[in-house]
């Protein structure tokens, strides 16, 4: 397998199949949440170790454009469009794993391609397990934001609810927008209707706080300033706008149900 891995590739066939993996990698890596250097350097170790070294990428937060050049000066060039879409850090972690094996010449091309579909295969975590773990995130972010003991139980069963109604929608490729802004209603009302029915002193904002997290796009807020850290400002700033927008989304149905309810019940709710 060493030897697969160290032969060094002279026919136009063999670049475009180096091209073609490695373009596969870095579009399962950016597609998957990962930061643009990263897909950079991943695509630049597969071609380099593979002896396609008169090569150039770029990348951006949806998108990927690759070329290199063959033994007979051909020129090889791919473009491959990556709409944006959340993150699964575990097959992130598998494809560095996979590109760092490929560095040290453990794997030729054909085995790298089977375990690269491997890993393209892994299922995400089940939808019980997501609903129960956005649930404890929310109960728990109340409660280091300061929300009250009863408030962060609540926030624990709206944390739930609201992001079934995420997996419910994006089975149904539901507008980001109306999934963010339809989350902010189901939260304020949830929180409204608890408040209202229960016999404990609550207040409404300690439970929508926790609430709101398991709809923040924490990955995608946190690799904007990284990339726009390492100067990759088009494609930072393309993220960050897509998080703020989230958070806009959100906003307008927390604050359109609050402002509803205010107006009806009278007095500002605190």
């Amino acid at each position: 397998m060493n030897e697969i891995a160290k032969n060094e590739l002279d026919t136009s066939t063999d670049v475009k199949k180096v091209i073609d993996f490695a373009l596969e990698a870095g579009a399962v890596l950016l597609k998957n949440g990962a930061e643009i250097f990263r897909v950079e350097e991943t695509i630049e170790r597969i071609c380099h170790h593979f002896k396609v070294d008169n090569m150039h990428v770029f990348v951006i937060s949806h998108g990927i454009f690759i070329s290199a050049d063959n033994e007979k000066n051909e020129t090889v060039s791919k473009v491959l469009h990556i709409p944006l879409s959340g993150a699964n850090l575990e097959i992130v972690a598998e494809v560095n794993d996979l590109s760092r094996d490929i560095s040290a010449g453990l794997i030729g091309i054909d085995d790298a391609y089977e375990r690269l579909n491997k890993i393209e295969q892994i299922p995400p975590t089940s939808s019980k397990v997501q609903i129960v773990c956005a649930g404890i995130a929310s109960a728990c972010f109340g409660y280091m934001l300061n929300a009250g003991i009863p408030e962060c139980i609540f926030s624990l069963f709206i944390g739930a609810l609201v992001y079934a109604w995420v997996l419910a929608a994006s089975k149904h490729n539901v507008s980001k927008i109306i999934v963010n802004i339809l989350g902010g209603v189901i939260i304020t009302s949830t929180a409204i209707l608890a408040t209202s029915i229960v016999n404990i002193p609550m207040k409404i904002e300690g439970m929508i706080i926790g609430s709101i997290m398991p709809l923040i796009p924490g990955v995608g807020f946190v690799n904007a300033i990284r990339d726009i850290a390492d100067s990759d400002f088009l494609s930072g700033t393309v993220r960050m706008i897509d998080a703020l927008l989230v958070f806009v989304y959100i906003a307008i149905g927390v604050g359109v149900v609050l402002g509803a309810y205010n107006n009806i019940v009278g007095g500002l709710v605190l």
